[in-house]
């Protein structure tokens, strides 16, 4: 799955996506627009279980789970109009499956605004609107198809016309659609085929400067930040500071940690980042340990254990038998599998068991 990184120019996404890959893929440069084809990078998501897990299995290799991050061009006021690269912006979100929007909290009179000052929950209004009136945009398509349809008592019509139609006073209250207060399971699967751009999971990242790492709390920007999603939003918060994170790619993890350590600085944004992104997207890890590999193995919360073992081979689904399991806190408390056994800490699991993240496990299926 890929999350998308958005802002307006010159917040930092670029230099945030050459960070988080540990690349140069992403020109980063002192103005708009430096990013004008999408740039794609695969990210490990951190997993501090794996190393523990190796210590005890030694195995051949550890595999961690993986996410795409994709690193879109900035908008501007305007773009759902077409102003800046506003429809090839909106159709890269589109194609995205949640959002990470990059908000500058930092001062550089060296490092152009678009908007001519810093102000984070100005720009955030200034996207947001932007998503909201292309969806506006979008319904209001949509309905006119689905009126016609409904005139012929299309049952699959006439519901989308009912949704639409609460949906646009919504939107145009200034509400993003991942806000909308749906009646049940089914409305909600409607709300996610209608493909609105604000319906999408947003973590907002607040992007500051490496002094500020040290005392967060000091940070006005970050501050109002917090303020503003904890009253009008359903989401996340990450702080980070791009340029240290870029740095800190050109070092090895040992370095990076000494240069932190230097720093009083007790860990990587970016590494809790990637962990709360990965959290947005819906996703979580099962486990399993061996002599060949420790892996993280990447499945979407609420998948069962049969589901779960299809992760790992496809034919395992429906040769499924059983799963033997144990949370990875129950594993490590215990300090090795066989006294684990001996503690009762297994569980056999059947076809309905809902997996859960951390466990380790042990598919047995008849093949």
């Amino acid at each position: 799955m890929q999350a998308g990184i958005i802002g307006l120019p010159n917040v930092g996404k670029s230099t945030l996506f050459n960070a988080l890959t540990r690349s140069h893929k992403a020109e980063a440069a002192n103005y708009p627009f430096c990013t004008i084809e999408p740039n794609v990078g695969v990210v490990t998501v951190p997993d501090e279980r794996l190393d523990w897990l190796a210590v005890m299995a030694k195995p051949e290799k550890i595999v961690p789970a993986t996410i795409e991050f994709v690193d879109i061009a900035g908008l501007v006021a305007g773009a759902s109009k077409g102003e800046g690269l506003g429809n090839k912006f909106l159709a890269n979100i589109r194609e995205v499956d949640a959002v990470v929007h990059v908000v500058r909290c930092f001062e550089n009179d060296d490092i152009v605004h678009t908007a001519g000052s810093i102000d984070p929950v100005r720009d955030i209004g200034i996207i947001e609107t932007e998503l909201i009136l292309a969806d506006i945009q979008s319904l209001e398509r949509q309905l006119e198809t689905n009126q016609r349809k409904a005139k012929g008592q299309d049952k699959d019509a006439i519901a989308n016309v009912d949704l639409i139609s609460r949906l646009i006073p919504f939107l145009n209250q200034g509400q993003s659609a991942n806000l909308f207060p749906v009646k049940d399971e089914e409305e909600k699967k409607r709300l996610d085929h209608l493909f609105l751009l604000s319906a999408k999971s947003v973590l907002y990242a607040c992007n500051v400067a490496e002094d500020d790492l040290l005392d967060i709390s000091g940070n006005k920007f970050v501050a109002a930040v917090r303020d503003y999603v904890s009253k009008h939003r359903n989401s996340g918060i990450a702080v980070i500071c791009s340029k240290l994170e870029e740095e800190l790619g050109e070092m090895t993890p040992a370095e990076g940690r000494e240069f932190l350590q230097s720093m009083g600085v007790a860990d990587s944004g970016v590494s809790s980042l990637i962990k709360a992104t990965y959290d947005l997207l819906g996703l979580a890890s099962f486990l399993t340990e061996g002599p060949k590999e420790v892996r993280a193995w990447t499945f979407h919360k609420g998948m069962s254990a049969p589901q779960c073992s299809a992760v790992i081979h496809t034919d395992f689904e429906k040769n499924f038998i059983k799963a033997e399991v144990v949370s990875y806190e129950d594993l490590k408390a215990a300090g090795t599998v066989a006294k684990a056994r001996e503690a009762g800490k297994y569980r056999i699991e059947g076809k309905e068991y809902e997996m859960q993240d951390g466990d380790v496990v042990v598919f047995k299926v008849n093949c």
